[in-house]
């Protein structure tokens, strides 16, 4: 498997790059609209052609780059069903496996951030990867104050889905502050402040509440326009 981790800066996103070495077929998962150039500079110094972007949910700090990225490539959107999200053109289910060439993303649903969150498992070589998107960081975890968000419900797909995974599985977040890279399932599972370290539900939720975080500066322009695979009116 060929795998880029890509940053953009102004809203601390990761963009994963998933490539398959015999088709060189290649997804990108959670694409930023301002990072058009890279991503397309990434794909065609690694050889690749995009077939897919993917979604972990509907983003609220920027606006994705899949509609531009279909545009330029000819590749498909693919977003989580529960979404509702218009002009998508792969529904992802829990269950179903997204094929990139001889490679599988396996979809997790873990809503709680969004309800219509999805997180992603490669099991490619000696050790799984899954990619979390905004359900678990590196010592953290996304808000649930917005977007049918709830902290009961975030609190059971961590434990249910994520938590019991391989220890060993590498953990890719969607978002990360501090310049962190990667984690694991044992490592947060045994220390994330939030919903580690064997915490309560009860005590995740008041965790929860009584973060008042401000409203994040593009929501009212990348809900809408995400809704729309990234279509800007």
């Amino acid at each position: 498997m060929l795998f880029r981790q890509l940053f953009e800066p102004q809203s601390s996103t990761y963009t994963y790059l998933i490539g398959c070495e015999q088709t060189r077929e290649a997804a990108l998962i959670d694409p930023v609209v301002e990072m058009l150039d890279r991503d397309l500079e990434e794909l065609e110094a690694l050889g690749l052609t995009l077939r897919l972007t993917v979604e972990t949910h509907i983003h609220a700090d920027h606006v994705t780059g899949a509609s531009r990225l279909r545009e330029r490539t000819g590749c498909k959107c693919a977003l989580p069903e529960k979404s509702g999200a218009a002009h998508a053109d792969v529904p992802i289910r829990e269950g179903e496996a997204i094929r990139i060439g001889t490679l599988e993303l396996n979809p997790l649903y873990t809503p709680g951030h969004t309800d219509d969150h999805h997180c992603y498992l490669v099991d490619e070589g000696a050790v799984g990867r899954v990619f979390t998107g905004d359900a678990l960081l590196i010592d953290g975890c996304g808000r649930t104050d917005f977007q049918n968000g709830d902290s009961a419900t975030l609190y059971r797909s961590v434990h249910d889905k994520l938590f019991s995974l391989p220890a060993d599985t590498l953990v890719y977040p969607g978002h990360d502050y501090q310049q962190r890279r990667v984690s694991s399932v044992g490592q947060e599972r045994d220390r994330n402040p939030r919903l580690g370290g064997g915490k309560s539900v009860d005590e995740f939720t008041a965790i929860m509440a009584a973060l008042n975080l401000p409203r994040p500066k593009k929501m009212d322009v990348a809900v809408p326009a995400n809704r729309q695979c990234g279509q800007l009116s």
